[in-house]
């Protein structure tokens, strides 16, 4: 296998059955005319899946796996740092920003908190325990190891860590809190936004209001649930959307390069015993949100 080059995976591709092709180089000059593949397999950035160099004589195999990098698009930088928050052999936990996506995905690539902090640290292993919205900012953790991978994944997928987040969202005198919204979240693949729809609920929120101020207050969220948006749905059903939330309740599209409203969501803090260690941890956020 190819190593990792400037935080990111080299890509993969399955070689299709019932091609014209007689070599691998062939093939791919056709499907991604835009690369030089000549240059590539010169320099033996193009192996198989036992990471045998590929060459323009190589030939065309149906079913084999063919690795290799490509130049990721131009991406408008996202202007603002991750804050370190702990570190130690195994664990990273961070304060990513408004703005920065967790993982690579679709139009985001290098401008992702896994890409930035790969490269940052050196390590091709660092691998999100779980992720937050590229909307939401706050903390975020990280494994460095393959072993430590599972154990704090599991923390997350078994519901065992209490999340706190807070937000800046509309106020109504007339809604009593704390109260806890329960209701079924769906969100369908490749539509942007999710919605709620009648049925057994799968999402559940607790609520508290912290202070008001004027026609705003700041409120304190536990979600039980990790559904997409839960938190976002949740307020805006009750009729008190997130401040700059583009999503909810009316969909606006924003342009990739205005970074001047950032959505007033923050993940605070988040409470776990210890895969590894047994002990207690608790991680809070140093970023605060628009007063």
């Amino acid at each position: 296998m190819l190593p990792f080059r400037d935080g990111l995976a080299p890509l993969r591709l399955l070689l299709p059955h019932g091609d014209s092709a007689t070599t691998i180089a062939e093939y791919l000059e056709r499907e991604m005319p835009d690369d030089d593949w000549q240059r590539a397999m010169a320099a033996a950035e193009v192996v198989d899946e036992k990471s045998r160099p590929i060459s323009v004589e190589s030939r065309y195999r149906p079913g084999s796996q063919v690795y290799f990098y490509r130049v990721p698009a131009q991406e408008v930088p996202v202007p603002f740092e991750i804050g370190i928050l702990y570190e130690d052999d195994d664990l990273l936990v961070v304060d990513k920003p408004h703005f920065l996506a967790t993982i690579p995905r679709g139009r985001h690539v290098t401008e992702t908190a896994t890409v930035r902090l790969r490269k940052q640290f050196d390590c091709p292993d660092l691998t999100p325990a779980h992720r937050l919205d590229r909307a939401t900012a706050g903390v975020l953790l990280f494994t460095k190891t393959k072993p430590a991978r599972r154990p704090y994944q599991e923390l997350f997928s078994s519901r065992s860590v209490t999340k706190e987040y807070e937000a800046i969202a509309g106020f109504d005198a007339a809604l009593e809190f704390p109260c806890i919204v329960r209701s079924r979240i769906r969100k369908e693949h490749g539509v942007m936004t999710a919605y709620e729809e009648p049925g057994e609920p799968n999402s559940e929120t607790r609520i508290e209001l912290i202070d008001a101020f004027g026609d705003l207050a700041r409120y304190r969220l536990f979600p039980r649930t990790g559904k997409t948006h839960q938190l976002r749905i949740h307020l805006s059903a009750l009729d008190i959307a997130i401040k700059n939330d583009p999503y909810y309740p009316v969909f606006t599209s924003v342009p990739a390069e205005d970074f001047t409203r950032p959505l007033q969501l923050l993940a605070r803090a988040v409470d776990f015993t210890d895969p590894l260690t047994g002990g207690p941890r608790r991680f809070e956020s140093a970023r605060a949100l628009e007063s």
